[in-house]
Order: structure tokens, then sequence, then C-alpha cells
């Protein structure tokens, strides 16, 4: 992929980015590494061409299959909880989707791990990581099961669609001191979590009301 593509022209451009960081900004991110990922990496490129006049809005948007690319507010309120609460050397994505959420963890830890049981949108997402050169990213397509648990434990993992309640599996993957930030709860009733994993057992720390679309087996 081009630079000029990467760049954007229009809708797209950098001055349109900036003002994305800034309503970031407005709503209370501050970790500026955050930021700076936000305002460099082409949102555009992860919807479908129709929808990248609308890429850069705060808003979530269709990416096909029923599912949505979060709200950039969202990714990065989650981006910046995982950072600042501990290591995130090794973190497990479970959804991948459009694969936004996975190439903003990339630009700020060491490995992403992520899984989606949707495979048209597993290839896209691909596809958009080998064009970025995004090479930190290892993905795989999920069965019945939660997770990656072969390549765990984990020092983060992140939720982007909600289950009704956690699966232990899920937990389980978690290293000692490790965190774990999903949505939880029905539609309409969803709270972002955070859960660390210490010696005695789960410390659990809700964050905010949020929306997401509902978990299935599989990751997504």
């Amino acid at each position: 992929m081009s630079a000029d593509v990467h760049r954007g022209i229009g809708m797209t451009s950098e001055r349109t980015r900036l003002r994305l960081v800034q309503r970031l900004r407005d709503k209370g991110i501050i970790n500026e590494s955050v930021l700076q990922v936000i305002s460099e990496l082409p949102r555009h490129i992860f919807v479908d061409e129709a929808l990248a006049s609308r890429s850069y809005d705060d808003t979530a948007l269709p990416i096909g299959f029923g599912q949505t690319i979060s709200q950039p507010y969202i990714v990065a309120r989650m981006t910046e909880v995982l950072l600042s609460t501990g290591p995130c050397n090794k973190v497990l994505e479970i959804g991948t989707g459009s694969g936004y959420q996975a190439a903003v963890l990339s630009k700020l830890v060491d490995q992403v791990f992520s899984v989606e049981r949707i495979s048209g949108l597993l290839n896209k997402a691909k596809l958009r990581f080998s064009e970025l050169g995004l090479r930190n990213i290892r993905t795989r397509l999920a069965g019945n099961e939660y997770g990656w648990a072969s390549n765990g434990p984990y020092d983060a993992i992140i939720l982007t669609a909600a289950p009704q309640e956690l699966p232990t599996e899920i937990l389980l993957q978690l290293a000692e001191g490790g965190r774990l930030l999903a949505p939880v709860g029905p539609a309409g009733k969803q709270e972002l979590v955070l859960i660390t994993k210490t010696s005695d057992g789960f410390e659990k720390i809700i964050i905010e009301q949020v929306s997401f679309v509902p978990l299935l087996p599989g990751g997504r």
C-alpha cells in the first residue's frame, strides 16, 4: 500500500486525524503514546471505502457480518487502561474484527495474539497488518474455545465483544499480575471491567458503561 493511501486525502487527511485526537483529549484520554498512535494509524483502511469519509468520526462503524469497528474513544480508553495498570509485553485480543484495536496495540506492546471466529473478517485484517508492516501480530481463526491458551499466559487480555459473564477459561490464560479488560453484561447494561489476577485470586474494578456486540464462542 502506498504512502499516499496511508496518509489519506480529504476526509482522511492529517488535519482530520488531529481533530479526532483533540476529541479524545476532550473526553479524558491522557496517554500521549496512545494519542500519537491514533493520530498516525490510518483508520480509513480498516473500513469499507464507502465509509472512509466517516472513519475519523468518534463513532463505531459497521464492518460486515453484523460486527463493528469500535469507537476510537473506546479503543483509546481500553488501550490506555491496559498500559497504565502493568506490563503489556504479551497481549491477547479476543475478537480481531477489523484489526484496528490489534494494530493500535501492536505499536505499543511487544507481542499481540489475536483470535477471530469469522474468517472473512480475519482474512481482511491479516491483509491490513501486512500492508502496514505490523509483524508483531499473530492471528488465528478460533474454534469453539475462548482465547489462545497454547500461547499463554498473557500479561493482558482484551475482549472486543461482550459476554454475559466472563468465561473461566479466559481468566485462566492470565499470568499472575495479568489483567483482563472486557465489556460484560447484556445489551444496554454492559460494564467495562478490569480484572487483575493476584496470588489470592482475582480483583475486579468497574471502569465505565459501554456498548459492544455480544461475545460468541470462538471469540467474537
